[in-house]
């Protein structure tokens, strides 16, 4: 009796668990697939991972060491040294050279240097955009020098024609780019420009010049209309350790910029680097708004540069644009960028007696390490070229 009771029980367990499964297999739902990029990792042909329910956290700062706590082992980028960088990039200037520095050396290595010829080096001139009054003072000082010097060799001749140029260019202005921290608050250094001329791009390669100086960096990502430029700042900071400030899409650049340089106080660093909004010189609005953005930096103390990026490739168009930034905002330096793209060298000179503003940086080439400060000397030399190449 007790075993027929046992076989009985157990074909009941399996007849319920029969109907269980039935009903599991009707009424419920399939069992879960797998998901790529979370059970594992996705392989060709599989789907995107589903968006996750985690929100995103708006970023106000991004906090990167500063050069005074990088140790070795962070693995930063090491900017290469900025003294003598102009000499090293000398090669990138071969557009300009070749009109400029070779096709005057050309001009004036002639038997008979007659007035057609003369003419023809203020053509040369005039097209590297050096300026019509710069370029007739430099013309009569070559007449000059010519007729007295009694030159004879290629030798002489680029001496000569060295000398002029970098007289032209300005040998004893002062070019020294003020970044040095006050007793009780970092040097603040402004950069500002029209759209295009690669503002950002030169406000990260310059956060890597004054890295490579010895300088500690925090960098303000003040350009808050153009969507990832203060991603972009941002990691051209983090490369050598930079610290970023930065604010919603679309806020207050002034309200930014305030906070950037104080986060710079509060960190004791010695520069505040305030990357601003690309604007066209046309706009009056938004070149109200750059004076605004300066007088409100201003309530923690002096600016004390502010950079103008331009174009070289633009040529008398950039003397134009500058004018209008400065009537809003007083510019102390000139950073041009793209001379390794034109042939327009003399868009240097140019812009310096136009403005009476110097060229403190140029920028030749897409490196993070082709913006260099800029030397009278060694830009002639990098326009005439090789002596034993003439």
């Amino acid at each position: 009796m007790l075993e027929i009771l046992i076989v009985v029980g157990v074909v009941l367990l399996l007849a319920v668990f029969l109907v269980v499964g039935l009903v599991s297999r009707r009424g419920g739902s399939a069992p879960a697939r797998p998901q790529p990029g979370v059970d594992y990792r996705p392989g060709t042909g599989d789907d995107a991972e589903e968006p996750r329910d985690t929100p995103l956290r708006t970023v106000e700062r991004v906090d990167s060491p500063l050069l005074s706590d990088v140790q070795p082992t962070a693995g930063l980028e090491v900017p290469e040294p900025t003294a003598g960088r102009l000499t090293r990039l000398r090669t990138r200037l071969s557009r300009s050279q070749t009109t400029l520095g070779r096709g005057l050396f050309a001009l004036l290595s002639r038997d008979n240097l007659d007035e057609a010829t003369w003419e023809e080096v203020e053509d040369t001139l005039l097209t590297s955009d050096m300026g019509v009054a710069a370029t007739t003072e430099l013309v009569e000082r070559l007449k000059t020098r010519v007729r007295v010097d009694a030159l004879k060799t290629a030798g002489e001749l680029r001496a000569i024609l060295r000398e002029e140029l970098v007289t032209t260019i300005g040998r004893d202005v002062d070019r020294t780019l003020k970044t040095l921290p006050h007793a009780d608050r970092p040097a603040v250094v402004l950069v500002v420009g029209v759209n295009g001329t690669g503002k950002t791009t030169t406000c990260g390669k310059l956060a890597r010049v004054l890295v490579a100086d010895g300088r500690s960096v925090v960098l303000g990502a003040a350009d808050t209309f153009r969507a990832a430029a203060a991603d972009q700042l941002e990691t051209w900071g983090s490369r050598v350790g930079a610290e970023t400030v930065r604010g919603p899409e679309g806020g207050d650049p002034a309200s930014i910029a305030f906070d950037a340089v104080k986060r710079g106080i509060e960190v004791k660093a010695d520069t505040v680097l305030v990357d601003t909004a690309g604007r066209l010189h046309t706009k009056t609005g938004l070149m109200d708004e750059l004076g605004k953005v300066k007088r409100v930096v201003e309530k923690h103390g002096p600016v004390d540069e502010t950079l103008l990026v331009l174009d070289a490739t633009t040529g008398q168009n950039g003397v134009v644009q500058a004018r209008v930034f400065t009537e809003a905002v007083e510019v102390t330096g000139i950073v041009l960028t793209k001379l390794d793209g034109t042939a327009k060298g003399g868009i240097v000179v140019a812009v310096q007696r136009e403005l009476g503003i110097p060229v403190k940086l140029i920028g030749l080439g897409e490196g993070p390490d082709d913006l260099a400060p800029f030397e009278p000397e060694a830009f002639a030399d990098a326009l005439l070229g090789d002596e034993a190449a003439l």
